[in-house]
Protein backbone atom coordinates (compact mmCIF):
# COMPACT_ATOMS: atom_id res chain seq x y z
CA UNK A 1 0.00 0.00 0.00
CA UNK A 2 1.14 3.59 -0.13
CA UNK A 3 -0.93 5.22 2.71
CA UNK A 4 -1.22 4.49 6.95
CA UNK A 5 -3.07 6.36 7.79
CA UNK A 6 -7.01 7.99 8.02
CA UNK A 7 -9.29 5.41 6.53
CA UNK A 8 -6.87 2.71 5.64
CA UNK A 9 -5.18 2.70 9.12
CA UNK A 10 -8.11 2.92 11.02
CA UNK A 11 -9.64 -0.07 8.66
CA UNK A 12 -5.87 -2.45 8.72
CA UNK A 13 -5.35 -1.45 12.81
CA UNK A 14 -9.66 -2.95 12.84
CA UNK A 15 -8.71 -5.67 10.85
CA UNK A 16 -5.24 -7.29 13.28
CA UNK A 17 -7.70 -7.71 15.74
CA UNK A 18 -8.91 -10.89 13.35
CA UNK A 19 -5.16 -12.25 12.98
CA UNK A 20 -2.06 -13.14 14.78
CA UNK A 21 0.01 -10.44 12.37
CA UNK A 22 -0.30 -8.02 9.68
CA UNK A 23 2.40 -7.14 7.89
CA UNK A 24 2.44 -3.76 5.56
CA UNK A 25 4.32 -3.12 2.46
CA UNK A 26 4.60 0.33 2.55
CA UNK A 27 5.78 2.06 -1.01
CA UNK A 28 7.07 5.66 -0.81
CA UNK A 29 8.63 8.05 -3.19
CA UNK A 30 12.28 9.20 -1.29
CA UNK A 31 12.34 12.13 -3.59
CA UNK A 32 9.38 13.72 -2.03
CA UNK A 33 11.87 15.02 0.82
CA UNK A 34 12.83 17.62 -1.37
CA UNK A 35 9.37 18.78 -2.33
CA UNK A 36 9.15 22.51 -2.38
CA UNK A 37 12.70 22.78 -3.63
CA UNK A 38 12.27 21.09 -6.61
CA UNK A 39 9.77 22.57 -8.54
CA UNK A 40 8.58 19.34 -10.43
CA UNK A 41 8.61 17.03 -7.73
CA UNK A 42 5.13 15.71 -5.77
CA UNK A 43 3.77 17.79 -2.92
CA UNK A 44 4.49 17.44 0.28
CA UNK A 45 1.35 15.93 1.18
CA UNK A 46 3.53 12.75 -0.31
CA UNK A 47 6.44 12.52 1.95
CA UNK A 48 6.76 9.46 3.75
CA UNK A 49 6.44 11.19 7.61
CA UNK A 50 3.03 12.38 6.23
CA UNK A 51 1.66 9.06 4.23
CA UNK A 52 2.06 6.86 7.48
CA UNK A 53 1.46 7.77 10.99
CA UNK A 54 2.30 5.34 13.54
CA UNK A 55 0.54 6.73 16.50
CA UNK A 56 -1.66 3.94 18.18
CA UNK A 57 -0.18 1.37 15.88
CA UNK A 58 -1.59 -2.26 16.92
CA UNK A 59 1.49 -4.20 18.06
CA UNK A 60 1.03 -7.14 15.34
CA UNK A 61 1.12 -4.57 12.45
CA UNK A 62 4.69 -4.34 10.87
CA UNK A 63 5.10 -1.24 8.55
CA UNK A 64 7.56 -1.82 6.27
CA UNK A 65 8.60 0.84 3.95
CA UNK A 66 9.63 0.22 0.28
CA UNK A 67 11.29 3.51 -1.05
CA UNK A 68 10.92 3.68 -4.98
CA UNK A 69 12.03 6.62 -6.63
CA UNK A 70 10.56 8.10 -9.88
CA UNK A 71 9.03 11.39 -11.67
CA UNK A 72 6.09 11.73 -11.42
CA UNK A 73 4.99 11.58 -15.20
CA UNK A 74 2.77 8.47 -16.38
CA UNK A 75 5.58 6.87 -18.38
CA UNK A 76 7.53 6.48 -15.12
CA UNK A 77 4.33 5.43 -13.05
CA UNK A 78 3.65 2.64 -15.54
CA UNK A 79 6.95 1.31 -14.71
CA UNK A 80 6.07 1.35 -10.99
CA UNK A 81 4.28 -1.95 -10.86
CA UNK A 82 7.32 -4.10 -11.81
CA UNK A 83 9.53 -2.05 -9.82
CA UNK A 84 7.41 -2.28 -6.49
CA UNK A 85 6.96 -5.75 -7.22
CA UNK A 86 10.73 -6.57 -7.24
CA UNK A 87 11.77 -5.06 -4.43
CA UNK A 88 8.70 -6.41 -2.40
CA UNK A 89 9.11 -9.67 -3.53
CA UNK A 90 13.16 -9.04 -2.20
CA UNK A 91 11.93 -7.77 1.27
CA UNK A 92 9.38 -10.67 1.72
CA UNK A 93 12.68 -13.25 0.99
CA UNK A 94 15.48 -11.24 3.76
CA UNK A 95 12.76 -10.98 6.16
CA UNK A 96 10.93 -14.43 5.88
CA UNK A 97 7.97 -12.83 6.14
CA UNK A 98 5.26 -15.55 5.83
CA UNK A 99 1.94 -14.90 5.27
CA UNK A 100 -1.85 -16.27 4.02
CA UNK A 101 -3.96 -13.99 2.20
CA UNK A 102 -2.70 -10.82 -0.25
CA UNK A 103 -4.31 -8.03 0.01
CA UNK A 104 -3.64 -4.97 -2.23
CA UNK A 105 -5.29 -1.48 -1.57
CA UNK A 106 -5.26 0.73 -5.06
CA UNK A 107 -5.08 -0.98 -8.24
CA UNK A 108 -1.70 -0.03 -9.35
CA UNK A 109 1.29 -0.20 -8.12
CA UNK A 110 0.50 -1.96 -5.49
CA UNK A 111 -2.39 -4.22 -6.76
CA UNK A 112 -0.07 -5.42 -9.94
CA UNK A 113 2.30 -6.06 -6.69
CA UNK A 114 -0.31 -8.48 -5.61
CA UNK A 115 -1.21 -10.14 -8.58
CA UNK A 116 2.59 -11.38 -9.57
CA UNK A 117 2.65 -12.24 -5.30
CA UNK A 118 -0.37 -14.43 -6.19
CA UNK A 119 1.29 -16.04 -9.60
CA UNK A 120 4.33 -17.33 -7.39
CA UNK A 121 2.74 -18.46 -4.63
CA UNK A 122 -1.14 -19.20 -5.41
CA UNK A 123 -2.30 -17.76 -2.32
CA UNK A 124 -5.55 -16.05 -2.04
CA UNK A 125 -5.51 -12.29 -3.69
CA UNK A 126 -7.79 -9.79 -2.93
CA UNK A 127 -7.45 -5.99 -4.47
CA UNK A 128 -9.66 -2.83 -3.47
CA UNK A 129 -10.23 -0.63 -6.30
CA UNK A 130 -10.53 2.88 -4.25
CA UNK A 131 -10.92 5.79 -6.59
CA UNK A 132 -8.58 6.94 -9.53
CA UNK A 133 -7.15 3.81 -9.81
CA UNK A 134 -10.30 2.71 -11.16
CA UNK A 135 -12.21 5.56 -12.69
CA UNK A 136 -9.53 7.48 -14.31
CA UNK A 137 -6.29 4.81 -14.77
CA UNK A 138 -7.71 1.95 -17.07
CA UNK A 139 -9.25 4.65 -19.25
CA UNK A 140 -6.62 6.72 -19.88
CA UNK A 141 -5.20 4.75 -22.96
CA UNK A 142 -4.67 0.76 -24.44
CA UNK A 143 -1.69 0.20 -22.02
CA UNK A 144 -3.05 1.29 -18.90
CA UNK A 145 -6.69 -0.73 -19.52
CA UNK A 146 -4.13 -3.75 -20.21
CA UNK A 147 -2.29 -3.24 -16.79
CA UNK A 148 -5.33 -2.51 -15.17
CA UNK A 149 -7.28 -5.61 -16.34
CA UNK A 150 -4.45 -7.45 -15.14
CA UNK A 151 -4.56 -7.04 -11.97
CA UNK A 152 -7.82 -7.35 -11.57
CA UNK A 153 -8.16 -11.05 -13.61
CA UNK A 154 -5.31 -12.41 -11.26
CA UNK A 155 -7.59 -11.77 -8.18
CA UNK A 156 -9.93 -13.90 -6.46
CA UNK A 157 -11.83 -11.08 -5.57
CA UNK A 158 -12.17 -7.45 -5.64
CA UNK A 159 -13.34 -4.96 -3.63
CA UNK A 160 -14.50 -0.91 -4.57
CA UNK A 161 -15.70 2.02 -2.59
CA UNK A 162 -18.84 2.49 -4.49
CA UNK A 163 -21.27 1.51 -7.51
CA UNK A 164 -20.04 4.23 -9.24
CA UNK A 165 -16.52 2.02 -9.28
CA UNK A 166 -18.23 -1.11 -9.74
CA UNK A 167 -19.33 0.61 -13.19
CA UNK A 168 -16.01 1.46 -14.22
CA UNK A 169 -14.99 -2.07 -13.58
CA UNK A 170 -18.20 -3.60 -15.36
CA UNK A 171 -16.45 -1.43 -18.75
CA UNK A 172 -13.39 -3.66 -18.72
CA UNK A 173 -12.72 -6.89 -19.42
CA UNK A 174 -12.55 -8.60 -16.08
CA UNK A 175 -14.47 -11.77 -14.93
CA UNK A 176 -13.39 -11.53 -11.18
CA UNK A 177 -16.40 -11.01 -8.70
CA UNK A 178 -16.65 -7.65 -7.04
CA UNK A 179 -18.23 -6.65 -4.08
CA UNK A 180 -19.03 -3.14 -3.21
CA UNK A 181 -17.73 -2.03 0.45
CA UNK A 182 -18.02 1.26 1.39
CA UNK A 183 -15.51 3.28 3.49
CA UNK A 184 -16.22 3.90 7.05
CA UNK A 185 -14.82 5.77 9.83
CA UNK A 186 -13.49 5.18 13.37
CA UNK A 187 -16.35 5.75 15.89
CA UNK A 188 -13.80 6.45 18.42
CA UNK A 189 -12.32 9.33 17.15
CA UNK A 190 -15.39 11.14 15.35
CA UNK A 191 -17.64 11.28 17.86
CA UNK A 192 -19.95 14.08 18.91
CA UNK A 193 -18.71 16.88 21.37
CA UNK A 194 -19.76 20.23 22.44
CA UNK A 195 -19.46 22.54 19.06
CA UNK A 196 -18.42 25.80 21.66
CA UNK A 197 -15.69 24.15 23.78
CA UNK A 198 -14.38 23.19 20.30
CA UNK A 199 -14.70 26.38 18.91
CA UNK A 200 -13.41 28.14 22.02
CA UNK A 201 -10.81 25.30 21.92
CA UNK A 202 -9.14 26.27 18.17
CA UNK A 203 -9.79 30.03 18.65
CA UNK A 204 -13.05 30.37 16.20
CA UNK A 205 -15.94 32.37 16.64
CA UNK A 206 -18.99 31.55 18.39
CA UNK A 207 -21.26 33.68 16.45
CA UNK A 208 -20.88 32.82 12.79
CA UNK A 209 -22.11 30.24 11.03
CA UNK A 210 -18.98 27.52 10.16
CA UNK A 211 -18.62 25.87 6.98
CA UNK A 212 -15.51 23.10 7.15
CA UNK A 213 -13.81 21.24 3.86
CA UNK A 214 -10.96 19.05 4.29
CA UNK A 215 -8.54 17.50 1.64
CA UNK A 216 -5.59 18.18 -0.17
CA UNK A 217 -5.64 21.00 -2.11
CA UNK A 218 -5.85 19.95 -5.56
CA UNK A 219 -7.89 20.59 -8.28
CA UNK A 220 -10.01 17.87 -8.15
CA UNK A 221 -10.66 18.46 -4.96
CA UNK A 222 -13.05 21.47 -6.34
CA UNK A 223 -12.07 24.39 -3.68
CA UNK A 224 -12.00 26.97 -5.96
CA UNK A 225 -15.81 26.17 -6.60
CA UNK A 226 -16.35 26.73 -2.73
CA UNK A 227 -14.58 30.02 -2.44
CA UNK A 228 -16.51 30.99 -5.30
CA UNK A 229 -19.95 30.12 -3.91
CA UNK A 230 -19.23 32.00 -0.74
CA UNK A 231 -18.42 34.94 -2.68
CA UNK A 232 -22.03 34.65 -4.06
CA UNK A 233 -23.06 33.60 -0.22
CA UNK A 234 -21.91 36.82 1.76
CA UNK A 235 -23.99 38.90 -0.86
CA UNK A 236 -26.85 37.16 0.91
CA UNK A 237 -25.33 36.48 4.81
CA UNK A 238 -22.12 37.91 6.33
CA UNK A 239 -22.23 35.87 9.30
CA UNK A 240 -20.29 32.51 8.33
CA UNK A 241 -16.81 31.41 8.15
CA UNK A 242 -15.36 29.20 5.71
CA UNK A 243 -12.83 27.08 7.00
CA UNK A 244 -10.45 24.78 4.47
CA UNK A 245 -8.13 22.01 5.77
CA UNK A 246 -5.26 20.84 3.85
CA UNK A 247 -2.43 21.61 1.45
CA UNK A 248 -1.57 20.62 -2.05
CA UNK A 249 -0.40 22.09 -5.20
CA UNK A 250 -3.52 24.55 -5.33
CA UNK A 251 -2.46 26.41 -2.05
CA UNK A 252 -1.10 29.56 -3.41
CA UNK A 253 -3.76 30.01 -6.51
CA UNK A 254 -6.62 29.79 -3.50
CA UNK A 255 -4.87 32.21 -1.61
CA UNK A 256 -4.51 34.53 -4.74
CA UNK A 257 -8.40 33.90 -5.38
CA UNK A 258 -9.50 34.84 -1.61
CA UNK A 259 -7.73 37.65 -1.83
CA UNK A 260 -9.02 38.98 -5.22
CA UNK A 261 -12.07 38.02 -4.24
CA UNK A 262 -11.61 39.93 -0.71
CA UNK A 263 -12.67 37.30 1.07
CA UNK A 264 -10.00 37.05 3.95
CA UNK A 265 -12.67 37.73 6.99
CA UNK A 266 -14.85 34.72 5.06
CA UNK A 267 -12.28 31.94 4.27
CA UNK A 268 -9.52 30.66 6.34
CA UNK A 269 -6.81 28.39 4.89
CA UNK A 270 -6.03 26.52 7.90
CA UNK A 271 -3.28 24.00 6.34
CA UNK A 272 -3.06 20.30 7.35
CA UNK A 273 -3.80 18.91 10.36
CA UNK A 274 -3.28 15.94 11.88
CA UNK A 275 -5.84 13.23 11.80
CA UNK A 276 -6.74 13.40 15.36
CA UNK A 277 -7.32 17.21 15.27
CA UNK A 278 -9.91 16.60 12.59
CA UNK A 279 -12.48 15.74 14.94
CA UNK A 280 -12.37 19.03 16.88
CA UNK A 281 -12.92 20.95 13.69
CA UNK A 282 -15.90 18.71 12.43
CA UNK A 283 -17.42 19.21 15.85
CA UNK A 284 -16.86 23.02 15.90
CA UNK A 285 -18.71 23.38 12.60
CA UNK A 286 -22.23 23.84 11.11
CA UNK A 287 -22.27 22.11 7.38
CA UNK A 288 -19.23 20.22 6.22
CA UNK A 289 -19.12 20.75 2.71
CA UNK A 290 -17.18 18.85 -0.17
CA UNK A 291 -16.91 20.25 -3.89
CA UNK A 292 -15.40 17.36 -5.61
CA UNK A 293 -15.19 16.70 -8.95
CA UNK A 294 -14.40 12.98 -9.23
CA UNK A 295 -14.12 10.59 -6.11
CA UNK A 296 -14.30 7.23 -4.77
CA UNK A 297 -16.01 7.67 -1.60
CA UNK A 298 -14.79 10.25 0.18
CA UNK A 299 -14.02 9.22 4.07
CA UNK A 300 -14.81 12.78 5.49
CA UNK A 301 -18.23 12.03 4.63
CA UNK A 302 -18.79 9.22 7.28
CA UNK A 303 -16.47 11.33 9.72
CA UNK A 304 -18.61 14.42 9.46
CA UNK A 305 -21.65 12.12 9.94
CA UNK A 306 -19.99 10.31 12.73
CA UNK A 307 -19.57 14.07 14.23
CA UNK A 308 -23.50 14.23 13.64
CA UNK A 309 -23.08 17.18 10.84
CA UNK A 310 -24.74 16.92 7.48
CA UNK A 311 -22.51 17.09 4.43
CA UNK A 312 -23.01 18.49 1.36
CA UNK A 313 -21.24 17.26 -1.50
CA UNK A 314 -21.64 16.22 -5.09
CA UNK A 315 -22.74 14.14 -7.55
CA UNK A 316 -19.62 11.98 -8.34
CA UNK A 317 -18.56 8.47 -6.87
CA UNK A 318 -20.05 7.16 -4.07
CA UNK A 319 -21.62 10.06 -2.57
CA UNK A 320 -25.24 9.49 -4.37
CA UNK A 321 -25.24 6.41 -2.65
CA UNK A 322 -24.69 7.83 0.35
CA UNK A 323 -26.67 10.82 0.39
CA UNK A 324 -30.23 9.01 -0.39
CA UNK A 325 -32.17 11.54 1.97
CA UNK A 326 -32.28 15.68 2.57
CA UNK A 327 -31.92 14.66 6.05
CA UNK A 328 -28.36 13.83 5.92
CA UNK A 329 -27.35 16.40 3.18
CA UNK A 330 -27.70 17.43 -0.24
CA UNK A 331 -25.78 17.12 -3.28
CA UNK A 332 -25.06 19.41 -6.18
CA UNK A 333 -23.62 19.08 -9.38
CA UNK A 334 -19.81 19.05 -9.67
CA UNK A 335 -18.11 22.29 -11.06
CA UNK A 336 -21.70 23.94 -10.26
CA UNK A 337 -21.05 27.01 -8.33
CA UNK A 338 -24.56 28.92 -8.25
CA UNK A 339 -26.17 25.52 -7.28
CA UNK A 340 -23.46 25.11 -4.69
CA UNK A 341 -24.19 28.41 -2.80
CA UNK A 342 -27.61 27.92 -3.18
CA UNK A 343 -27.60 24.46 -1.16
CA UNK A 344 -25.27 26.04 1.32
CA UNK A 345 -27.54 28.66 2.10
CA UNK A 346 -30.18 26.05 2.57
CA UNK A 347 -28.57 23.95 4.69
CA UNK A 348 -27.58 27.03 6.62
CA UNK A 349 -31.21 27.40 7.24
CA UNK A 350 -32.43 24.11 7.87
CA UNK A 351 -32.83 22.48 11.15
CA UNK A 352 -30.91 18.78 11.08
CA UNK A 353 -31.78 16.29 13.42
CA UNK A 354 -28.44 15.00 14.86
CA UNK A 355 -29.55 12.46 16.51
CA UNK A 356 -30.72 10.91 12.86
CA UNK A 357 -27.22 11.76 11.66
CA UNK A 358 -25.65 9.71 14.45
CA UNK A 359 -27.56 6.74 13.72
CA UNK A 360 -27.06 6.50 10.17
CA UNK A 361 -23.57 6.58 10.82
CA UNK A 362 -23.70 3.89 12.58
CA UNK A 363 -23.62 1.56 9.37
CA UNK A 364 -20.27 3.32 8.43
CA UNK A 365 -18.35 2.62 11.71
CA UNK A 366 -15.33 0.27 11.11
CA UNK A 367 -15.93 -2.10 13.38
CA UNK A 368 -19.46 -2.54 10.53
CA UNK A 369 -17.52 -2.23 7.61
CA UNK A 370 -14.39 -4.45 8.37
CA UNK A 371 -16.82 -7.59 8.94
CA UNK A 372 -18.21 -7.49 5.27
CA UNK A 373 -13.86 -7.34 4.26
CA UNK A 374 -13.67 -10.27 6.45
CA UNK A 375 -16.47 -12.19 4.63
CA UNK A 376 -14.33 -11.67 1.67
CA UNK A 377 -11.48 -13.14 3.31
CA UNK A 378 -13.53 -16.31 3.99
CA UNK A 379 -14.41 -16.54 0.57
CA UNK A 380 -11.37 -16.37 -1.07
CA UNK A 381 -9.57 -18.88 1.84
CA UNK A 382 -12.19 -21.55 1.32
CA UNK A 383 -13.78 -20.57 4.56
CA UNK A 384 -10.41 -20.86 6.88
Amino acid sequence: MNLYQRALKDSIDITARYFNREYILFRYNPLTAFSGIIPFLPYRQFRKNVLMDLKNKPDNVSIIPIGLYYIPTDRQYKGLGDKFFRKAEKTVIEKKIPFDIIHAHFTWPQGFAGARFKEKTNLPFVVTAHGYDIYSLPFKDEEWKRKIEYVLNRADHIITVSRSNLACIKKLDVTVPVTVIPNGFGKDLFTPRNATDCRVALGLPLDKKILLTVGNLELVKGQKYLVEAVKKIVRERKDILCVIIGDGSEGRALEKMIRSFDLEQYIILAGRKSHGEIPLWMNACDLFVLPSLNEGNPTVMFEAFGCGKPFIGTTVGGMPEVITSDRYGMLVKPGDTDELAEKILMALDCEWNREEILTYSEKFTWENIVKQILGVYTKVSGGR
